[in-house]
């Protein structure tokens, strides 16, 4: 997504950096609609994790979906303690192993946590929510009869320099994407999934 070219630098620099954010084969990233009252000037992207190709040519599964969205006031707000805001959004089904774990938001959130000193991103009034939902199908419908969600929410606010062409939110996207690749379980980049050598 492209700012406009009325809108102020430290949002256009801002959207640049996360719009030319380099991601992993599996992770997808799509311009999408912002939110129009959350702040004068906004941005979004939606996310979606594929399953590692397959050497069998089969189709890829989508193993987590997710949204971030950038805001920005000019004249800050409170709740921030800034003038951006990165909004996230993370959805993983999770298998029947881990949705029984008691400790399981505990650990959903270390991954935000995690991914953000991770790579470098330095931010503050970082706040969220995980939440599991549980699912029965019924009827005509395909896919396991039960099946858990995981969803994890979580906001915070970059700390900038006092220069606005100094804007860059790289860390911030790669914390973002970090989290994508560890809800859906991918491994390390350089480290091929046992599963992908699996004798068929």
């Amino acid at each position: 997504m492209t700012a406009a070219a009325t809108a102020p630098e430290t949002f256009r620099r801002a959207v640049e950096s996360l719009a030319a954010l380099r991601t992993r084969p599996e992770i997808e990233l799509r311009d999408m609609r912002p939110p129009q009252r959350l702040a004068p000037w906004s941005a979004a992207w939606s996310a979606e994790v594929v399953s590692p190709a397959d050497p069998s040519g089969a189709e890829p599964d989508v193993l987590v979906t997710g949204r971030l969205v950038l805001l920005h006031d000019p004249d800050g707000q409170e709740a921030w303690d800034g003038t951006l805001r990165l909004v996230t959004f993370v959805r993983a089904e999770l298998d029947p192993e881990h949705a029984n774990d008691p400790l399981l938001p505990e650990v959903a959130w270390s991954w935000l946590t995690g991914a953000l000193e991770e790579s470098g991103a330095d931010s503050t009034a970082v706040g969220g929510t995980v939440t599991q939902t549980s699912s029965v199908r019924f009827g005509d419908i395909s896919g396991p009869s039960h099946v858990t969600d995981l969803e994890l929410r979580a906001s915070w606010t970059p700390v900038l320099g006092e220069d606005p062409a100094a804007v860059d939110l790289t860390e911030h996207g790669t914390a973002f994407t970090t989290v994508l690749a560890t809800a859906a379980g991918l491994p390390p980049v350089g480290v091929a999934s046992l599963a992908a050598h699996r004798p068929g």
